[in-house]
């Protein structure tokens, strides 16, 4: 992992986000695989847990791909780190969007144009897919963790419950089970 006498440049930060919002196709967890994998696995800038932790805090509000980017950023050189982190990742997708767009709104009635983008669909929740079940073996472990994955997942797909108020509900529990541990299990 990074240690305190490691320092990432700006420069690097930023080619680095630049490289995630160039090649991260597929939206939120798609480009979160991404992240997670050049960052954490790769480079080694950020440890799984911290990465989790900022995944969690990223869902409360916004995009939470770049706030994922925008927390990863800040680990590594603060607030220059996470502005410099989170500009680096979108500069490439507005960019892109732009030009995108402007080619969708002048062919958008060709058929082959359609047959692509219906071609892409399966593909983007196949890597929500991979990311979810490689995350969910390395995080979920033992009786606790299985129930809480089991109970957001009800509660998000089931319930239609904000992904905030799940995250608060799932950090009250832990709170709570730690408490009574340290209290009952001396």
């Amino acid at each position: 992992m990074q240690t305190s006498t490691q320092r990432v440049g700006l420069t690097e930060i930023f080619l680095t986000f630049a490289k995630i919002g160039i090649t991260g196709f597929g939206g939120g967890m798609a480009i979160v695989a991404l992240v997670e994998r050049i960052c954490v696995r790769e480079k080694q800038w950020i440890s799984p847990e911290e990465f989790l932790h900022g995944l969690a805090f990223g869902q409360i509000l916004g995009p939470f791909s770049l706030n994922v980017c925008t927390f990863t950023g800040h680990h590594l050189r603060g607030i220059r780190g996470g502005l410099t982190a989170a500009v680096g990742f979108i500069a490439p997708s507005f960019l892109l969007v732009s030009l995108l767009s402007w080619l969708y709104f002048t062919y958008h009635k060709l058929p082959q144009l359609q047959a692509a983008l219906k071609g892409t669909n399966p593909v983007v929740i196949c890597l929500i897919m991979v990311v979810a079940i490689d995350m969910g073996r390395k995080q979920i472990k033992g009786a606790n963790s299985i129930l809480l994955a089991l109970l957001a997942f009800a509660a998000t797909v089931i319930y239609k419950l904000n992904a905030a108020w799940v995250l608060l509900g799932a950090a009250a529990w832990s709170l709570a089970v730690a408490i009574y541990r340290r209290r009952h299990c001396r």
